[in-house]
Formats: structure tokens, C-alpha cells, sequence
């Protein structure tokens, strides 16, 4: 088998410049291509790339990944700020390139994902949850992609177990301090100087609690994710959410 061939969209950021070395000193993977914010997304097709990792900004991301599923490129992206609309459209434009794919991931971390998948478990058997999430001070949104992916799945398994909306007496917040509420489930969102990307899940009962917590202390953490996501995308076509999609963990 022939090693897979990546261009990595956003190699000069945070996320961007490690998986560029996990990339290259990775078996079976070549970095084709690693561009920066200043290069135009038409220097990929300069040369031969199989799969594209895209983590630029929010801004970005969408015409970026419609750019490459135009061209037949498999693309791994790891950018937040996907709403539920452009979801639809970029899977509307998958539908007629079958033989593309594209994984977008709110989180890499395999703990988080883990965490996710555990909270959709545990979801319908608490009255309550909630989620406290806590990242670094350069984070550009809020709350993160992680927090509303694991409140629509929360919320998505108490609406299949049948459940009635969560009990909460508040009658008066002028200061927004019960925070966002996804689907119902409320996040909160923390920005703090040396935090890099933290989550807590807490649900609750009468006379009983629950607290599912994730913690990454470096960028480090998410390559494994992203290595096994460019690894497994080549079976794939479509549009999947979540790293969950790719792994074992149903």
C-alpha cells in the first residue's frame, strides 16, 4: 500500500504546526503540502495530495473545504464554527461527489470523544446535565465546538428516551450567567491564561451526581485523532460529524 500523501491547510497555527510534524514523522504518511494563512488554498493542487487536514479559523473553513471537495480532495477538518445550515450545504454538495469525503471533528482528543459518547449514555438517566467548559485565553469561540456537540447529543438522547425538559426555576438572568443554552442543555464557556482545553459534564438526580471530565494539556493529545481520521477517510464518502464516526465506540 501506498503511503497517503497530505496537505495540511493552516500548518502555521497552534493545531496546524504539530500535526504537520506528526504528519511527517508518521509511517505510511508524506506531507505533501503545508500551507499558511498568506497561501492562496489553489497551491494544493500544485501537487499530488490524497487527503487535506484543514485547521484554519472559522472564517475560513467553509470556502476552504468547498474548494477541495470541488476537487476530489478527502479533507479531515478540525476548524469549529460549522453551523447546522452549512452542514446541510456541504453535505448537499457531497451528494454529488460520492466518491469524496469529508470528517469534520469538534474535538481529536480520543478522551473527549470518549466523554461524549459517555454523557450520551448516561444522559437519560439524570434529570439534569450541564457543561462547564474551560480553554485558553486565544480561543477565537464560545462556546467551543466540543461543549455544542456533546449538549446536541445529550439533549438528542434525552429527546429519544422520552424525557420532559430539564427542571430550572430561573425566572430572572439579566447577566446571562446560566450561559448558552444548545438544544436545552446549558454550556458554559471559560477563557483562562494557562487552561488549554478542558470539559466537565455534570448531570444529577435527587440524592445523586455524575461528573464526566476531559482534560488535554497539550496539542500533543489531538494527532493521534487526526492521524487516524487521514488514515480511515480513503473508505469513507460523504459528510461525517464527530470522530466518534470513525472509531469503535457505538
Amino acid at each position: 500500500m501506498s503511503d497517503i500523501r497530505v496537505g495540511v491547510i493552516g500548518a502555521q497555527g497552534r493545531m496546524g504546526s504539530h500535526a504537520v510534524e506528526a504528519i511527517g514523522a508518521a509511517d505510511g504518511f508524506v506531507l505533501a503540502a503545508a500551507l499558511g494563512s498568506s497561501d492562496p488554498i489553489e497551491r494544493i493542487l500544485d501537487v499530488e495530495v490524497d487527503v487535506a487536514v484543514e485547521l484554519t479559523v472559522p472564517d475560513a473553513t467553509e470556502s476552504n473545504v468547498t474548494f477541495l471537495v470541488d476537487h476530489g480532495i478527502d479533507t479531515v477538518v478540525g476548524t469549529t464554527g460549522w453551523t447546522g445550515e452549512r452542514l446541510e450545504g456541504l453535505r448537499a454538495r457531497l451528494a454529488d461527489r460520492p466518491e469524496t469525503a469529508v470528517l469534520i471533528a469538534p474535538n481529536f482528543s480520543i478522551g473527549a470523544v470518549l466523554a461524549m459518547r459517555f454523557a450520551e449514555l448516561a444522559a437519560p438517566y439524570f434529570d439534569s446535565a450541564e457543561i462547564l467548559e474551560v480553554h485558553h485565553t486565544r480561543k477565537l469561540d464560545a462556546p467551543s465546538g466540543t461543549a455544542v456537540h456533546t449538549a446536541q447529543r445529550i439533549a438528542r438522547a434525552r429527546a429519544d428516551a422520552g424525557l420532559p425538559a430539564m427542571p430550572d426555576a430561573t425566572a430572572s438572568d439579566p447577566h446571562g450567567a446560566r450561559g448558552a443554552a444548545i438544544d436545552g442543555v446549558h454550556v458554559h464557556a471559560v477563557r483562562q491564561q494557562g487552561m488549554n482545553a478542558h470539559e466537565e459534564i455534570m448531570f444529577g438526580s435527587d440524592g445523586e451526581a455524575l461528573t464526566l471530565r476531559t482534560d488535554t494539556f497539550s496539542t500533543t493529545a489531538f494527532m493521534p485523532g487526526i492521524l487516524t481520521a487521514v488514515r480511515m477517510i480513503g473508505g469513507r464518502s460523504g459528510l461525517d460529524v464527530g470522530l466518534e464516526s470513525y472509531l469503535d465506540i457505538a
